[in-house]
């Protein structure tokens, strides 16, 4: 736990920083969230259009087979083709090798360029998508839409954050995580409505409907003003910067204080002659800084949040449910889903990440231990053995269970807690090993899950399971508050947290 954590928050706000919520950030950021959009769209349409018929006998004829008895197979392993998860995992395949260039970009071009070029890339993949006559052009749009997210992805928290009142930063950073949800429970919709089209044409009806968040981000990206923070980086003259942060702040509010932590911030980067990355990487300074950008990815991905999020559709027709039940079954999570993270804005910078993160913790272990219980007992191995309708709807309740505990945990923090910890010399960097480290493991999810489920079968609730009770410790243990902190003074909290002082303080 922090030590004198909340000393430390009082002693922040007392320092002047505006506190006032202006028209123009609340838009400013509305508009921002549409990567937040693209990205939940992009993964929630992968796993509904895996589970349409036309669309498999179309693309993966072999799973077709399987899934309809032409071919007989054990429940688990009906949908266990790598071919059919290179076509979700290309997705964060393109994003990861994208992310070192977007990096290089948000740092020297800024928040607002990244952005604009992430649209560009979903647009050009939306088009692809929808137009795909083959398995190569259906991944090739995937991989397209993975370029938009390297950007959007590096580019988006960091504008949110930064753009925020300290005292709401919390609840504007968890509007990315809310976005994402509100992307993913639209692609549930569309899905829903799509497989009823006759013809076998809906799911082009889903790729191609990417290009409508796609749209409005680029649109929106070509108004918007930079941050503060990232105008400093870039060397505007300090009445530049003021005249925007008065601006966000409101005309009568007092923006030196806040100012003078930016630029100062910005000289300490100046200064060194080395490049963000690289003194993230050997400096003792941003140690807790590295740990936390490659520990809390790496958690959010074995909370296994993406196996539900990429195959919901899939596992409830692994299950015994129809196409069109197993998609609805899915848009009831989704309004869960985006439910939770909006509970979560209100709640986070009230009680804080720690104790969302504890709770939220909690609640997916109890809900992933009881899934892989169901499954264990009531699924068998035959292709005959399908679970009861009783017990499929007891698995959806358990399913929006978890999905709600980690819409107001692991989910927004996830964003939130990586994009505030930085220092302004290396948040950039910080933010592109973030981002990196989260494509990573995401690919892994995405390409394993259905291999794992077949060989693992309900074994695999219980490792994702174990993984939660790891990370619940990690977070109690070595996770400082950061509650109302100045996004520019938040290196003191790691000087004053029992453990992270004896890395960070020089004796």
């Amino acid at each position: 736990m922090a030590v004198g954590a909340e000393d430390a928050v009082e002693g922040h706000q007392e320092r002047g920083y505006g506190r006032r919520i202006t028209a123009f950030v609340v838009l400013s950021c509305m508009t921002a969230g549409m990567g937040g959009v693209i990205f939940g769209y992009d993964i929630g349409i992968a796993g509904g259009v895996s589970s349409m018929e036309p669309f498999l006998r179309k693309f993966f004829p072999d799973v077709y087979r399987r899934m309809t008895g032409s071919t007989r197979a054990s429940n688990y392993c009906k949908f266990d083709s790598q071919l059919l998860t290179a076509f979700t995992s290309s997705l964060y395949i393109a994003g990861l090798l994208t992310t070192l260039l977007a990096s290089h970009v948000t740092s020297t071009r800024g928040r607002r360029a990244s952005m604009l070029l992430g649209g560009a890339a979903f647009l050009a993949g939306a088009v692809v998508g929808g137009a795909s006559v083959s398995v190569h052009m259906i991944i090739l749009g995937r991989a397209l839409l993975g370029v938009g997210l390297g950007f959007a992805n590096q580019a988006v928290p960091l504008y949110l954050s930064e753009m925020a009142p300290a005292r709401r930063r919390g609840a504007f950073s968890n509007g990315f995580q809310l976005s994402v949800g509100v992307g993913a429970l639209a692609a549930n919709l569309v899905n829903f409505g799509a497989q009823k089209i006759r013809g076998g044409w809906g799911w082009r009806v889903s790729l191609a409907l990417a290009a409508v968040p796609a749209g409005l981000l680029t649109l929106g990206a070509v108004f918007l003003p930079e941050t503060p923070n990232s105008l400093v980086q870039q060397g505007k003259s300090r009445q530049e910067v003021a005249r925007l942060l008065q601006k966000i702040r409101g005309a009568d509010v007092d923006v030196d204080a806040e100012l003078d932590d930016i630029v100062a911030a910005a000289a300490a980067n100046n200064n060194n002659n080395n490049g963000g990355l690289r003194m993230l990487l050997t400096q003792r300074q941003y140690r807790p800084q590295l740990v936390m950008a490659v520990m809390i990815p790496f958690f959010q991905q074995v909370t296994g949040i993406n196996a539900i999020a990429f195959y919901a559709p899939v596992l409830l027709r692994t299950v015994g449910m129809g196409e069109s039940a197993s998609l609805l079954s899915a848009v009831v999570t989704g309004v869960v889903g985006v439910g939770s993270t909006a509970a979560s804005m209100v709640a986070v910078d009230r009680f804080g990440r720690r104790a969302l993160f504890l709770a939220g913790g909690a609640q997916m272990l109890a809900s992933q231990v009881a899934i892989g219980a169901i499954m264990a007992a009531e699924l068998h191995d035959d292709g005959a053995g399908l679970m009861s309708e009783g017990w499929a709807g007891v698995l959806i309740l358990l399913i929006a269970v978890y999905v709600a505990g980690f819409g107001w945990s692991w989910g927004p923090l996830r964003w939130l807690v990586p994009s505030e910890v930085f220092p302004l010399e290396v948040r950039a960097a910080g933010q592109s090993v973030t981002v990196a480290v989260s494509f990573a493991f995401t690919v892994f999810v995405a390409q394993a899950f259905l291999a794992m489920l077949c060989r693992m079968k309900a074994g695999i609730f219980f490792f994702f399971a174990g993984w939660l009770a790891v990370m619940t410790a990690f977070v109690y243990l070595l996770l400082p508050e950061t509650k109302g902190v100045p996004i520019e003074q938040v290196a003191d909290v790691w000087r004053e947290h029992w453990f992270w002082r004896r890395v960070v303080v020089v004796k």
